[in-house]
């Protein structure tokens, strides 16, 4: 049967009520309070938290708040501001599991959905942009940019179709086009926010990394150059205070300044294949890992020029084509996206401490998370490994929904005590009673 396209239902609702968060004033590159996850990969797009009390251990039975079917199939990440989840999808058309459909018939939706007991508020549907590329490999389908928020905004990608700014009720305040480039494997990488900036790596689109004003979407600046990469950029806060946007593209690390779009330095990767894995950085440090070759490399900002000479850490050759990093406590953890083997390694000199095969893993494509102490690793199939955040491998368990539960792309969001898991069909709640 078709998926519905009218409004979902809640399957359980097992917990009582979240709790709503107040929200503090912040800067923008300092970590986000608990209750909000604004952007890919969390607070300051690193993939980290400090929540507590995030359940270790669930199945379809046990410590599921609820379970949402959601208006349509997508790869990208919830996002969460005090007590509303937005999320992106598509339907229509290249639906996994459903072969009806027109590619004119192709639209996304942004989803709000409550936080507390799954509800969906509001969809928004946005048709795509034609002429759309009619197929994109591994089913990775149309909607695998996750959206980013601000006070009253929600910024979404939609690839040839354009950057879209949202208020909170759900209505277009605009639309800004980046390019009309595709690609085979389709577009990833997720917008983030700087000052009154909203900016996209637009590699697929147009070759280039662009600016736009968050309050009118007109366009600030772009630079060319931007290939073979679907990485999300990351915001480096160096030493002097001074902000860096870094991005990984084919071969290169490449630092901007984020606020006119100068490049200020690039540094050799030695890795020759597209880069897919965000960056993470911490104390000016950037961390890259990345290409079918499976190549890592750590490299100082705040250089000028090439300085693969002089600001280049280390190198190492292993790695993830697919899977980003985690920085924690001086290391390094990262699972590779096929060989199902998760890695710890000495943050300051590349040198793996561990390499070790999870049993029966699937296909890793999602960022993991680090919560509690504790390393979130999600495959394609919906296991999630749950690893000791420390230099000796531990695995503190293993979970697994039963069939039906669809494909999982996407990045855990966590807040609040609960960790929110969104498959190409629902968006699960997994919280302790």
């Amino acid at each position: 049967m078709p998926r519905s396209q009218t409004r979902p239902i809640a399957f359980a609702l097992l917990t009582p009520t979240l709790l709503s968060l107040t929200l503090f004033a912040m800067s923008p590159h300092d970590l986000l309070i608990a209750g909000d996850w604004l952007q890919f990969r969390g607070p300051s797009g690193l993939g980290t938290t400090t929540e507590p009390g995030i359940p270790t251990r669930w199945d379809d039975e046990n410590n599921i708040a609820w379970k949402i079917l959601l208006p349509g199939a997508g790869g990208s990440s919830p996002i969460i501001k005090s007590d509303r989840i937005f999320v992106t999808c598509h339907s229509g058309y290249g639906v996994p599991g459903d072969s009806a459909g027109e590619i004119d018939q192709l639209k996304r939706h942004l989803v709000c959905l409550d936080r507390r007991t799954g509800e969906i508020l509001w969809t928004t549907e946005t048709p795509a942009a034609q002429p759309e590329q009619a197929r994109i490999r591994e089913g990775h389908g149309y909607a695998s940019s996750t959206p980013a928020i601000d006070g009253d905004r929600v910024y979404t990608f939609y690839g040839r179709s354009g950057v879209f700014a949202f208020d909170l009720h759900g209505e277009q305040r605009w639309q800004a086009d980046v390019g009309s480039g595709t690609h085979g494997w389709g577009s990833a990488a997720s917008p983030i926010l700087f000052q009154d900036s909203v900016i996209v790596n637009a590699s697929v689109e147009s070759a280039s990394l662009v600016s736009l004003d968050k309050t009118s979407g007109k366009e600030k600046w772009r630079v060319g150059g931007i290939r073979q990469s679907w990485n999300t950029p990351i915001l480096v806060r160096l030493p002097d205070k001074t902000t860096e946007l870094v991005v990984a593209i084919q071969g290169k690390v490449l630092g901007f300044n984020p606020a006119t779009g100068e490049q200020l330095w690039s540094c050799a990767t030695d890795i020759g294949s597209y880069m897919v894995p965000s960056l993470v950085a911490h104390d000016g440090i950037v961390y890259c890992i990345g290409g079918r070759t499976n190549g890592s490399l750590a490299v100082r900002a705040g250089g000028r020029g090439d300085v693969t000479e002089t600001h280049r850490q280390w190198t190492g050759r292993k790695g993830s084509n697919v899977s980003s990093p985690i920085y924690h406590d001086r290391h390094l953890y990262w699972a590779n996206d096929n060989l199902g083997i998760v890695y710890c390694a000495e943050a300051s000199t590349g040198q793996v401490l561990y390499e070790e095969r999870i049993e029966r893993a699937e296909q890793i494509y999602a960022a993991p998370v680090l919560a509690d102490g504790k390393l979130y690793y999600v495959s394609r199939r919906g296991q999630t490994f749950v690893v000791a955040a420390k230099p000796e491998f531990e695995l503190v368990a293993k979970n697994e929904f039963g069939r039906g539960a669809g494909v999982f792309n996407a990045s855990p969001a966590v807040v609040d005590g609960a960790m929110f898991l969104r498959s190409d069909n629902f968006l699960f709640c997994i919280k302790g009673k």
